[in-house]
């Protein structure tokens, strides 16, 4: 290649292409792998528990159907919610049954005080809530109503991020999401005059209501 003639281009593709042909030592011999996180002597969920409140997040342990329910009432009661928002389904199907009220149409839906959904996965080491595309929810419910009440099984405890993900793969194989996010406490922002604020950009409050399914 005449150098002169040659384009800028030209030039720093040649540049890339012998960088990529030359065979260079290890800059950082001294490098030692270190593990991410730190080993926990604590179970999964109480894990979980931790890094979600640490974030912001609120917790509810339910032992059954009924107690979910019981939940659903007090939390309701004490933030004053009058419109909730519940689109799947399988979140109504678990709903109806006891009377609890919801609504499921996008009428009036700016006037919404809070959502239900599902989830994907519960992450414990940073307390996060995995959530895809692939309900009906969409990322709308999630982040539009100030409160955002996630209902999720205990089986869907994990520990890490790439857990989560294998949990994904295995449960959608070829199938898998185009839209795969995680949730960690409720939304907030620091740029706004340097200082911390809620729900800027989503949910002010995150509820995370476990139901215990492994009896």
């Amino acid at each position: 290649m005449n150098v002169k003639n040659a384009t800028a281009k030209e030039v720093m593709l040649k540049r890339v292409r012998q960088a990529l042909l030359q065979k260079n030592d290890n800059p950082h011999p001294n490098f030692k792998e270190t593990a991410l996180y730190h080993d926990e002597d604590e179970l999964v969920d109480l894990v979980f528990v931790r890094e979600l409140t640490a974030a912001g997040g609120k917790f509810l342990y339910c032992d059954g159907e009924i107690g979910l329910i019981e939940n659903l009432i007090s939390l309701t009661e004490v933030n004053s919610i009058k419109n909730i928002y519940a689109w799947e389904q399988g979140i109504q199907n678990l709903l109806s049954p006891y009377g609890f009220p919801f609504l499921k149409t996008e009428k009036d839906f700016e006037l919404a005080n809070a959502s239900i959904t599902s989830c994907e996965a519960l992450i414990a080491r940073n307390g996060s809530v995995m959530v895809s595309n692939a309900n009906a929810s969409g990322r709308r419910l999630s982040i539009y109503p100030p409160i955002h009440i996630v209902v999720a099984k205990a089986s869907q405890l994990v520990w890490d991020l790439k857990d989560a993900l294998a949990y994904m793969q295995k449960r959608y194989g070829q199938e898998i999401p185009t839209m795969i996010s995680t949730i960690t406490g409720p939304s907030r922002t620091a740029d706004i005059e340097k200082r911390l604020v809620l729900g800027a950009h989503g949910p002010k409050e995150l509820y995370v209501l476990l139901l215990e399914d492994r009896f």
